[in-house]
């Protein structure tokens, strides 16, 4: 294991000392541990959310071809006036 050294001001070490029972290494051991985790998540959600992002364009890319396929069908049934008035009315 590898040691670091920590800094305290002179205040906070009379207050730990009020505290002999309290293995204050271990908590500090304790509490780098549970940082390193959650950053490491935070890490990791946050690349998922990146690639999420393109599969989401991605869908809503095919959504929006499929959806302008549909109406290009649909429209080259209907009559031609009935086209011509769709027309006047979407300018």
């Amino acid at each position: 294991m590898v040691s670091i050294t920590l800094s305290v001001p002179p205040e906070v070490k009379a207050k730990m000392d009020e505290f002999p029972e309290m293995n204050w290494s271990g908590f500090i051991r304790t509490q780098i541990n549970k940082k390193v985790e959650s950053l490491s998540w935070k890490e990791e959600m946050l690349k998922k959310l990146e690639e999420e992002k393109d599969f989401e364009a991605w869908t809503v890319d095919a959504g929006r071809r499929a959806k302008k396929g549909m109406f290009h069908r649909i429209f080259a049934k209907l009559p031609a006036e009935e086209q011509k008035k769709l027309l006047v009315a979407a300018r």
